[in-house]
């Protein structure tokens, strides 16, 4: 017996300030689960973000979650028309949940 459902994972870096936004969204389309970091860093479109930065701070917040692939669809449909306002990037991949406690999916 597998021990694995596949799922989609969906990995969000923007700009710290539009979290809530995102957020929002993301209860909108009934997203049940998810994990967020604050205060990223990296290089992207955006030049350097550096939350560690001793002049500017600039902060990113990267938001992790699985879910199978029709409410990953809906995520996307929703994410699309804003991730140009929140400045960031979205990565969509295939993954395995290691069956546990009650899944967040």
């Amino acid at each position: 017996m597998d021990a694995t459902i596949a799922m989609k994972r969906i990995e969000i870096v923007i700009d710290e300030e539009k979290l809530e936004e995102l957020i929002a969204l993301m209860n909108q389309v009934g997203v049940r689960g998810y994990t967020f970091i604050k205060q990223a860093g990296g290089l992207g479109s955006r030049g350097t973000r550096r939350p560690d930065g001793i002049f500017f701070e600039e902060h990113n917040a990267m938001m992790i979650l699985a879910c199978q692939t029709p409410q990953a669809q809906k995520v996307i449909d929703v994410l699309r028309p804003k991730l140009k306002e929140f400045g960031g990037m979205c990565l969509v991949s295939d993954c395995s949940w290691v069956e546990g406690p009650a899944a967040s999916y």
